[in-house]
């Protein structure tokens, strides 16, 4: 049997639940540099999406994430580590560590490429309501028909389409004066 994807109406409450949470991070990485995002379709207004929050903490060292993961511990954040072989750039941590998911917490450096990717997709669906509600069709047809994995990889070619619109938008990868 699958992994059945559950798609939610869009939730007001989220971006208060990711507020909270930011708060608690804050207290994690104090005294870094870390920068805390709210990322996905939670921080979408008016996009439905499965009811976890994704939180993105930007750090200029992996170090900075690595040295912190007893911190997360005791906030509840499970680490798991085996998607790293796939994605050696990302520290992963979810919450709770038993139970329903509440948050998706994603380590990354700062400016890197995907950092860059998942707050332009971001950006552009908040600022394109079309986009945003193309999105949401997409989503409802692949939840209705594939498991959480192949849900996921399925909506990767629209993502990147809208990552290319944004970037083209924002003028990234344009010769100056173009």
């Amino acid at each position: 049997m699958r992994d059945a994807v559950i798609l939610v109406p869009y939730d007001p409450d989220w971006p208060r639940r990711f507020d909270r949470e930011r708060a608690v991070l804050d207290a994690v990485f104090a005294g870094s540099d870390a920068a805390i995002e709210h990322i996905g379709s939670t921080a979408v207004p008016g996009l439905a999406a499965k009811p976890v929050i994704d939180i993105m903490v930007g750090v200029s060292q992996l170090a900075e994430v690595e040295s912190r993961v007893r911190a997360l511990d005791a906030v509840d954040y499970e680490y798991v580590q085996k998607y790293e072989a796939q994605l050696p750039h990302r520290r992963y941590f979810r919450k709770p560590r038993v139970g329903a998911r509440a948050f998706h917490l994603h380590c990354l450096l700062r400016g890197s490429s995907e950092w860059v990717r998942h707050l332009a997709f971001r950006d552009h669906l908040r600022a394109h309501p079309e986009c945003a509600a193309a999105y949401y069709a997409l989503k409802r047809d692949l939840a209705s028909r594939f498991g959480k994995d192949d849900y996921a990889a399925a909506k990767g070619p629209f993502i990147e389409r809208v990552v290319a619109a944004a970037s083209a938008s924002a003028g990234v990868g344009r010769p100056a004066g173009a």
